[in-house]
């Protein structure tokens, strides 16, 4: 039956995390038995129950009349203006209900579908279009522009760069590669990013906001952690606190970050009208859009003041927990100093030690041996060679003890 499937789906890889999960429970049973279960840090996955008022809100939606029907895929009026206010309470940006938001069944697969929606496939590499998209960047951006047909093209974010590289730069290397910014259709951004928990600046959204004009394309904002802020650290920014975005951006927001409502599958998409249509026409024809009583209970929390403190006091449980790391890969010998180590989200991006030749053969090694569950840098793009990340999402106490068994082990930085 495989050779009834198109190339495209027949030639991608499974998703890095789902390797990652079979090979962990392939090595359970032995790593178990040697005292080192497994301590997943790969996931980006919030481990806390999420607010107690999404609880009670979706038992009391459950009960209503009506609330196990069909629902719209643009998602129910009470949805819908909740996601326009919490845009202007957080962003004091303006968002029509109407034609500026759409219900997402999470950020992931509206932004797999607005990628399907800009590209005509094609087989022939140089014909494809093109979407920019950043390197180091979330592992799914590049599958999600293949199995579409299209061609993606690294943006390298660097220390060098401060993570936010020239755009007209990309411009020149494109073109010396044999590639023409006629056949990009739009240009990804994702900040706080992952997996390098970098923050941009408003002017660096100013930036991206010109080029994206200059150059005709749509410009794809990945808002998923940008509520994920340590104390002391800037503020994320929406793309739409720039004037003039609503004329090429969209952005693209989740419920599963800031309120650990990973399983709920609900987020949304603003900005554009036009692209929002779109998508939404799309949509509408795939899918019958998410629960009401998910619906209702996301609503309840987002411009609540239980969210608000949940989201507060989230980002210190991730802020205590990186410093216990940090402290801990010190110990180890990792130059955490010069690493600048990041104030948002809850990822660690670190240098694998130099006696290792690839992210993979050390992150293989940690996992062999200790039973600790990384990912290799070079899952998020060619840039990431040389790196991994760590999600520091499991409990403290588990903290301690991947330090513990690292050191035990024998996994110095040297």
């Amino acid at each position: 039956m495989k050779e009834l499937f198109n190339d495209y789906v027949q030639s991608l890889e499974t998703y890095i995390m789902f390797q990652i999960k079979q090979e962990t429970q392939r090595l359970t049973p032995e790593l178990t038995q040697k005292g080192r279960k497994p301590i997943s840090l790969s996931m980006g996955a919030p481990v806390e129950r999420p607010p107690e008022l999404v609880y009670e809100k979706i038992k009391e939606a459950m009960q209503e009349e009506g609330m196990h029907t069909y629902t719209t895929p643009k998602g129910e009026a009470y949805l819908i203006d909740a996601i326009s206010k919490r845009m202007k309470n957080r962003f004091n940006v303006d968002m029509d209900p109407k034609t500026e938001i759409f219900s997402l069944i999470g950020s992931k697969e509206g932004i797999a579908n607005i990628i399907r929606a800009l590209i005509n496939p094609t087989t022939n590499d140089k014909d494809k279009d093109i979407i920019l998209i950043p390197d180091p960047g979330y592992a799914s951006y590049k599958e999600m522009v293949k199995v579409s047909g299209g061609l993606s093209y690294g943006i390298p974010l660097t220390p060098e760069n401060n993570y936010m590289p020239d755009l007209e730069d990309v411009v020149k290397n494109l073109e010396k590669d044999g590639y023409s910014m006629k056949k990009v259709k739009a240009l990804i951004i994702n900040y706080p990013n992952n997996p390098l928990g970098a923050i941009c600046t408003k002017e660096y959204l100013q930036k991206a906001v010109y080029f994206c004009k200059k150059y005709n394309i749509l410009l794809i904002s990945d808002a998923a952690y940008v509520d994920l802020t340590f104390e002391g650290a800037p503020k994320a920014h929406s793309v739409f606190e720039i004037d003039g975005a609503k004329d090429v951006a969209v952005e693209f927001y989740s419920f599963s970050k800031p309120y650990s409502m990973t399983g709920w599958r609900i987020g949304w998409v603003c900005g554009n009208k036009e692209a929002v249509g779109i998508l939404g026409k799309l949509k509408s024809t795939i899918d019958t859009g998410i629960y009401k009583p998910i619906q209702k209970a996301a609503a309840e929390i987002l411009n609540s003041k239980e969210g608000d403190e949940y989201i507060v006091e989230a980002n210190k449980r991730f802020e205590k927990k990186q410093k216990i790391v940090i402290e801990g890969f010190k110990e180890l010998g990792w130059p955490m100093d010069k690493l600048n180590p990041p104030k948002a989200t809850f990822y660690l991006w670190l240098p694998i030690p130099p006696k290792y030749k690839t992210s993979k053969e050390f992150t293989d090694a940690v996992l062999q041996k200790s039973g600790v569950v990384l990912v290799p840098g070079s899952a998020f793009g060619k840039n990431g060679e040389g790196w991994v990340r760590m999600s520091i999402v499991a409990a403290e106490e588990q903290m301690y003890e991947v330090i513990r068994r690292l050191k035990e082990d024998g996994f110095y930085f040297e």
